[in-house]
């Protein structure tokens, strides 16, 4: 007999649970669709498969309250028909007709648990691969709605006056690209070529400028030159934020065992890399121009570039100053024969991390040049790319006692091997305070998302045990009272649950207070839970 009457009431709680969840899921679903709707301008198709990834995400928040809800209704229905009152006289004791709820609270527990570390984060990573498929389409809709694209992070913009998916071209286009906050470049041309290709972690996208004009600002000069033909390649992020709250367990346990692993620690550490190997760059010219050869060697594959200068300065950007300028060019580094020689009165040599590797673009800017066979000319700008750091530089970045990019980024190393330069720049110094500050960072969020993970999934067994007591307790109000009741130890939880985290992730703040309030949260519901039990036994 009570095994039936335990079915009896599961079914019925299943019931409501089920219709509650499905209601407020597909609610809370098209709620958090809006930005991607708004702001990344999505299409129709995509909003329903991004409503069936964000599902997951809904229902770690809608089940414990569906199952709160049909907790307190059923339950509270069951004692105002009586029937609790006749199971009780029939010798059924109290814990027994509880047994089908705390097996649903239980459930609920386990599969809070199950969505927060695996299964949200799995369809949030589908929604964003479905969204990079979609990149292309992305692009153009926003072009032709605003009539301009801007990546997320805001380091480049297209600007068109008409865009043509259908044959993926646009017109009447403007590049701009920008660099900490400065524009750096900027390409104009009638008509280019839109094309993405997928990569790994983010797609690249492609755009093929046809006789496009070229500014370039560097060095606080603007250079203007025309080619027939220009491909900017630039990087199509992820849309849903690279984020440790989208991260499945095993993805936070390799973070926490290497931060490399992490996109916007692993973009800050390259940064970091690219200013202190121009730095690096900038104290080997430096010793080397004042040494007595004089003459400092970088190489581009097979090409040679020898120079001297009066002063070398570093900048900020990644950026290295050259003044009085000469330098012979060798197109077989193994020749002893120059091929053109070269003087000005600026060169400007830029430090760029392609692949994680430093690369060095020098750019030499009012040139006179002589070739070998005896032609001359002036040019305005001289660009050599792909040049290799010397073999003293390189060896420092890539020492082997370092277990990590990090470990060679460590203030030790840097005050080390810069201190024959008078130590860092003001510059190297902030970026490298902001990558240490990201890490702090990624460390408080990854303590803070465990924490309240672990908490709330705990959390929803007391809380639906709360539903049942209360639904007995207002068994003379209407149906809603109880449910109505048992929202203000819900809300007790997810106020715990979310201060404890903003805490952890204060750097300001104790993170230890914040944990501690984490886990207030279910420490007080359970409190609650054998309070209610103990006055329900003694009636």
């Amino acid at each position: 007999m009570v095994s039936i009457l335990h079915r009896y009431i599961f079914r019925e709680i299943l019931k409501v649970f089920a219709l509650a969840s499905l209601a407020l899921s597909l609610i809370l679903s098209l709620g958090m669709i809006l930005r991607p709707i708004q702001e990344i301008s999505v299409g129709a198709a995509q909003v329903l498969n991004l409503i069936s990834y964000m599902m997951p995400i809904t229902l770690t928040f809608v089940l414990p309250m569906a199952a709160l809800f049909a907790s307190s209704l059923v339950y509270g229905r069951f004692a105002a028909d009586n029937e609790l009152d006749a199971c009780r006289a029939s010798g059924i004791g109290m814990y027994s007709l509880v047994f089908p709820g705390l097996v649903l609270a239980i459930m609920v527990s386990i599969a809070n648990l199950f969505l927060s570390f695996s299964v949200t984060p799995a369809f949030v990573q589908r929604a964003e691969t479905s969204l990079k498929a979609d990149a292309q389409k992305i692009i153009f809709r926003n072009i032709q709605q605003k009539g301009f694209y801007k990546s997320p992070e805001g380091n480049w913009l297209v600007y068109a006056d008409y865009a043509d998916l259908k044959n993926e071209s646009l017109s009447g286009v403007v590049v701009t690209e920008v660099k900490h906050s400065k524009v750096t470049r900027i390409v104009w041309c009638s008509d280019a070529w839109v094309r993405i290709e997928p990569q790994s972690r983010f797609n690249e996208v492609r755009i093929d400028a046809i006789k496009p004009w070229l500014a370039e600002m560097s060095g606080g000069r603007t250079s203007y030159t025309q080619s027939d033909k220009l491909s900017i390649i630039k990087e199509f992020p992820p849309l849903l934020g690279d984020d440790i709250k989208f991260k499945k367990i095993d993805e936070i346990k390799k973070i926490r065992e290497d931060f490399m692993n992490f996109n916007p620690v692993a973009k800050d550490a390259y940064q970091v890399l690219g200013q202190y190997a121009a730095e690096l760059l900038s104290q080997y010219i430096n010793e080397t121009i004042t040494s007595g050869d004089k003459y400092c060697r970088l190489f581009s594959g097979q090409k040679l570039l020898k120079f001297t200068a009066e002063s070398c300065t570093i900048n900020p950007n990644q950026q290295i100053s050259l003044t009085a300028v000469s330098a012979e060019e060798y197109l077989d580094g193994s020749s002893s024969d120059w091929d053109r020689t070269l003087k000005g009165p600026q060169a400007v040599l830029q430090v760029d991390i392609e692949s994680g590797r430093p690369v060095v673009t020098f750019v030499f800017y009012n040139a006179n040049w002589r070739t070998k066979a005896g032609s001359s000319g002036i040019a305005d700008r001289l660009t050599f790319q792909n040049i290799l750091l010397p073999d003293a530089v390189q060896q420092i970045l890539t020492d082997t006692s370092a277990a990590s990019l990090l470990d060679c980024l460590s203030e030790v190393n840097i005050n080390k091997n810069l201190a024959d330069s008078g130590g860092p720049s003001s510059y190297l110094q902030t970026q490298k305070e902001n990558l240490d500050a990201r890490i702090r960072k990624v460390k408080s969020e990854i303590k803070a998302e465990t924490h309240w993970r672990l908490s709330f999934g705990i959390g929803c067994v007391p809380l639906v045990l709360i539903g049942i007591g209360m639904g007995i307790i207002k068994k003379g109000g209407h149906l809603l009272s109880a449910f109505g009741a048992s929202s203000i130890p819900a809300a007790v939880l997810v106020v715990c649950v979310i201060s404890g985290k903003h805490l952890i992730e204060n750097p300001g703040a104790s993170a230890s207070l914040g944990t501690l309030i984490i886990w207030l949260g279910p420490l007080l519901l359970f409190l609650i839970a054998a309070v209610i039990y103990s006055i329900l036994l003694k009636h």
